[in-house]
């Protein structure tokens, strides 16, 4: 213990002495530095290009594609990467109409894509002269890698087009998309899953496969499908892939909930035809449809145009090491969920419990289904307005409004 001073019997020299010994043990505080301040980033000055950028995204994380002007539960796959553009002065703002924004495929809440596409002006390093000539392409801004490196492990953008073809819209260049729908075959007549499946292929009117929106006005509902097939991805899960020149509002998801229904058995494949007959047919029986999860957007197709992977750099590197460790920790996932399964399934198996209690789950592609205690076929079921009435209503909603 630090015996106590007594100041009182010190002369004033010694008190002088005393106070200017303390006085240079003490350490002056740095003054803060000042901070500059950042004039606001003058577009203007700087030159733009029109450009193409394909992307993949995991889905199940995000609110759908399109960046909304409403706050959403969830962020929005846009609202992303227009974000991470924003921050690296690629884009002038977050408002997609200021730079000739376009997007290929929309994709709803949990919805995946692969080669998703969307078009726009961004900043340039090049005049408009230099950006014809490719050679000049090592001097522009490295779109991929800079992107990459803000956006999350689940959005990553690996292709570019730095001279999309004349008149290019990611929206309406787009001759085909594909799609791929992800089940387990559990439970399921296969072989009658794909004698339906291949009834879809051809131009059909499908509006009795999809959500009638008003605010669209839409009064054609036919669309043509290339393709349409049920494939093995291994020896439990299959795909339903699916491609078509463009496609109506979870028309997907309501193609293969009626798979799921030939699949179980609950009805042929004749009730596709019926479906697609509007004179037998001419509204959609209520049904629920599948599940957003399995749903990838896998591919949008163009007429030929130049795309540009990534340069390879430590940049690169750091997103292919992000892919597969996202990758390795779903599948480490998945298998650790199917121990957990597994011990429980030896003690129960649900599809014959279901039979014991004389009740039907229909397959949704979610692994749970919806439970009812006495299948009603599509044929008897009430049914959803027609267009025509869905439109109107919103027509007249709409003048009332303004």
């Amino acid at each position: 213990m630090v015996d106590k001073v007594d100041y009182s019997q010190w002369s004033k020299e010694e008190l002088v002495a005393k106070v200017l010994e303390l006085e240079r043990q003490v350490v002056k505080p740095k003054e803060p530095k000042k901070l500059k301040r950042q004039n606001p980033f003058d577009f203007s000055k700087y030159n733009t290009r029109f450009i193409a950028l394909k992307f993949s995204y995991l889905g199940w994380n995000y609110n759908g594609l399109a960046i909304q002007k409403e706050p959403t539960p969830l962020p929005t796959v846009e609202g992303t990467i227009l974000e991470a553009m924003n921050k690296c002065k690629l884009v002038p703002s977050m408002n997609p109409n200021e730079f000739k924004f376009s997007r290929c495929g929309r994709t709803d809440k949990g919805v995946s894509a692969l080669n998703q596409v969307i078009s726009l002006n961004v900043r340039s390093n090049l005049s408009p002269e230099e950006q014809i000539d490719p050679i000049n392409d090592s001097k522009e801004i490295d779109y991929l890698n800079i992107l990459n490196n803000i956006l999350p492990a689940d959005i990553k953008i690996h292709a570019v087009s730095l001279r999309p073809p004349k008149n290019f819209d990611a929206r309406f260049s787009c001759n085909s998309r594909h799609y791929k729908y992800i089940f387990h075959k559990r439970g399921l007549n296969l072989e009658l899953m794909s004698q339906a499946a291949q009834l879809y292929e051809g131009a059909h009117d499908f509006r009795n496969f999809c959500k009638l929106d008003g605010s669209k006005q839409i009064t054609n509902y036919e669309r043509t499908i290339i393709r349409s097939q049920i494939i093995p991805i291994n020896d439990e899960f299959m795909c339903f892939d699916l491609e078509g020149s463009a496609f109506l509002w979870h028309q997907v998801r309501n193609m293969i909930a009626i798979l799921f229904l030939v699949g179980q058995e609950l009805e042929s494949p004749q009730v596709v035809l019926d479906l697609m007959d509007i004179n037998k047919t001419p509204t959609r029986p209520l049904f629920d449809m599948g599940s957003d999860i399995p749903l990838i957007l896998y591919d949008c197709k163009f007429p030929p145009i130049e795309w540009k992977q990534p340069p390879v750099c430590v940049k690169a590197e750091k997103t292919v090491t992000s892919t597969y460790s996202t990758w390795v920790q779903t599948q480490i996932k998945s298998q650790v969920a199917r121990y957990m399964y597994e011990l429980f399934h030896d003690n129960l198996d649900v599809d014959e419990f279901d039979k014991e209690m004389k009740r039907t789950r229909v397959n949704l592609g979610d692994g749970k289904g919806k439970i009812s205690a006495d299948y009603i076929p599509l044929s008897k079921r009430e049914r959803q307005e027609g267009y025509e009435v869905i439109n109107e209503r919103w027509t007249k909603k709409r003048k009332l409004d303004k």
